[in-house]
């Protein structure tokens, strides 16, 4: 897996940064099941890659979602107690 760019990877449309973050989502589970069944053929470097890419699409997610300008998630929830 190369690693990616940020700078790519906000060029990606919302269903195609969800489909990204289903899809290496999906990687670390199967990583994850071959370590776990020693079925492990490549380097474990590949559960940082993997981790560090799901990371920068969630922050990317995570920014459009704030650029939009609604309150969601754990927003909704802090604004509301104060």
């Amino acid at each position: 897996m190369a690693l990616s760019k940020a700078k790519e990877l906000r060029k990606l449309s919302d269903e195609e940064l969800a489909a990204e973050i289903a899809g290496i989502k999906r990687e670390l589970f199967d990583l994850r099941f071959q370590q776990a069944t020693r079925q492990m053929e490549t380097g474990f470097h590949q559960f940082k890659h993997a981790r560090r890419k799901l990371a920068q699409l969630m922050t990317i997610e995570r920014e459009r979602q704030l650029a939009g300008g609604g309150v969601t998630g754990d927003d909704a929830a802090v604004s509301s107690e104060q």
